[in-house]
């Protein structure tokens, strides 16, 4: 085991996946020579050589088109989305293409694309470098959407990605990236290169998919959240004293129903968290499942702490960030319903 931070976990994955595994290319842009503008893949180029850690031009729907030309002709590529705000431009590639491969060709063909890509905010990267767009994709059949929440899942989750015969959408919460983030607003934003923050087996392991990792058991309530935000929560409990169970969903599609279902039917009271915006963000479908299998054994109605529905605001980062306060007043509102 070593200390990694978030960074250095997934640049461990990509490391030994390259070198176990002769079809697994990396390609994006300044994912080379540079190493990746938050040095995810930094040495990585040096290592491999550049067939096989690809420098792209600064065009999205052509780094996903072929990624997709790769993936069918027998390679693994890893491919970068610099920001996930940028990701739109090769989403029509992704559901149009990526998405339905295995499907319009009868299983003939698959496509083992990984595209990685930072988001969410906490970094002052205002509306165009901050947006967390992950409930759009859980929306489109075939395509699995993965965001880990500290380094060890991190590495894990990534590569059983890359070896996933099927598409992921791989979300990076660049909060994360130097280590746990609390969800104080008063802590400044610090260098990609700081302390390590996890304990991180330094060969090769994988985590599954579709398996959430209850982080902090408790009997009161059940917080269902993932990413960032897991951190928010836990600390959000841990101020109030509130005897919370925290589930870390990790994959969002394939989702473990189970674990969400055994965790509320146990505490009877349920809150759901993410950065997204609130409006059709991935928790309303979480809140849906919660309604549908366990309405008999709530006490409370569920509450939701989101994102609001407007751009992520540069000026107002933190008031526009659901930070511990919103959790808290979710958790008093259920533990407390009027």
């Amino acid at each position: 085991m070593a200390s990694m931070n978030m960074i250095q976990a997934l640049n461990s994955a990509m490391d030994i996946m390259l070198g176990k595994d002769p079809s697994v290319v990396l390609m994006g842009e300044d994912v080379g020579y540079f190493g990746g503008v938050f040095r995810a893949t930094e040495g990585l180029q040096r290592k491999y050589g550049e067939h096989r850690v690809i420098d792209t031009p600064i065009a999205e729907g052509g780094i996903v088109a072929a990624a997709i030309g790769m993936s069918v002709n027998g390679l693994r590529p890893v491919a970068e989305i610099q920001f996930a705000d940028y990701i739109y431009p090769g989403f029509d590639q992704i559901v149009s293409e990526l998405a339905r491969i295995r499907y319009r060709s009868a299983g003939d063909f698959f496509a083992p694309v990984t595209i990685r890509t930072p988001c969410g905010g906490g970094i002052r990267g205002g509306q165009t470098h901050s947006q967390s767009p992950e409930g759009i994709f859980t929306h489109v059949s075939g395509i699995k959407v993965v965001m880990p929440s500290n380094p060890f899942d991190a590495k894990g989750l990534l590569i059983t990605c890359i070896e996933d015969d099927d598409p992921v959408v791989f979300f990076e919460p660049k909060r994360l990236y130097n280590g746990p983030f609390d969800g104080d607003p008063n802590k400044p934003a610090v260098p990609w290169s700081a302390h390590a923050k996890g304990q991180v087996d330094e060969g090769y392991y994988k985590v599954p998919l579709g398996k959430a990792d209850v982080v902090r058991a408790g009997a009161a309530v059940s917080i269902i959240t993932y990413g960032t935000m897991v951190h928010v929560a836990a600390a959000a409990a841990a101020a109030m004293n509130v005897d919370a169970e925290i589930i870390d969903l990790r994959s969002l599609v394939p989702l473990d129903v189970d674990t969400i279902c055994t965790s509320v039917k146990k505490t009877g009271r349920c809150v759901v968290a993410h950065e997204a915006t609130r409006f059709s963000g991935f928790g309303a479908e979480i809140l849906s499942i919660v309604q549908e299998e366990c309405f008999w054994d709530l006490e409370a109605p569920i509450a939701r702490v989101t994102g609001w529905d407007t751009p992520y605001p540069h000026a107002f980062e933190w008031e526009y960030f659901p930070g511990q306060a919103r959790v808290q007043a979710a958790l008093k509102s259920v533990m407390e319903p009027a």
